[in-house]
Parts: C-alpha cells; structure tokens; sequence
C-alpha cells in the first residue's frame, strides 16, 4: 500500500533503482510530498534504538534507513 509521505527534514539519500546500477544519490527537501510503501524496523544505534524505515517509491526506486522522525505520514 502506498501512502502519501512528507519529509520534515532536508538530507541526502542513496536510492536503489535496481539491483544491477550502482546507488544514486537524491537531495530530499523539507516539505516534499512522494508516494511510498513504507516497511518499519527497530535498528539499535550507540544511542540506543531508533524507529526507522525502508522507503520504496512509486518510481520503482528505494531508500533504507530512513528515520522516522524525518518524515510523516499525510493519509
């Protein structure tokens, strides 16, 4: 299912767009709004645990390890 997301936070990402090309990087926004199919885990950090997850674009292209508190849901 994809949802409406909107990031909160400007940073860099490295997309996946297939498994055969190498990782491209993106500069995401504040307030930019894509569609996403959103997969959570609990990744733990020397801080202790963070909520983060992998982000699969309607594009056909992905991101891992996004931190939730970057983004929000909007649907």
């Amino acid at each position: 299912m994809y949802h409406t997301i909107e990031f909160s936070a400007e940073f860099t990402v490295d997309l996946e767009i297939s498994p055969k090309h190498r990782l491209e990087r993106m500069l995401i926004r504040r307030g930019t709004r894509l569609q996403a199919q959103v997969k959570p885990y609990v990744m733990e950090t020397e801080d202790g645990p963070i909520e983060v997850a992998d982000l699969f674009f309607a594009d056909g292209t992905s991101a891992c390890t996004v931190p939730f508190e970057w983004f929000s849901f909007l649907d």
